[in-house]
């Protein structure tokens, strides 16, 4: 993780078409801008593991689903190279 220092107005860019701007700090909470092109999703932590779970739930898959069809797909690789 890259962990940068920045005061209050002050930005950091992600690529070429991200902004972070420090907007203001107070106390222990930290007001942040964001510039993202439309396409990029942009969500707190806690939000974007909400909308991933009801996905995950919508799609009828759990977690352990995802490594039993991931295992089943390598035991076919295998086989297939015997």
């Amino acid at each position: 993780m890259l962990i940068l220092t920045r005061k209050t107005g002050e930005t950091i860019a992600i690529g070429d078409d991200i902004k972070v701007q420090v907007i203001d700090i107070k106390g222990k909470y930290v007001r942040l801008g964001i510039q993202a092109p439309n396409i990029i999703p942009v969500h707190r932590q806690e939000v974007f593991e909400r909308i991933q779970e009801a996905n995950r739930q919508a799609a009828g898959l759990a977690p352990d689903d995802l490594s039993e069809i991931a295992s089943f797909w390598e035991k076919q690789k295998r086989s297939t190279k015997e």
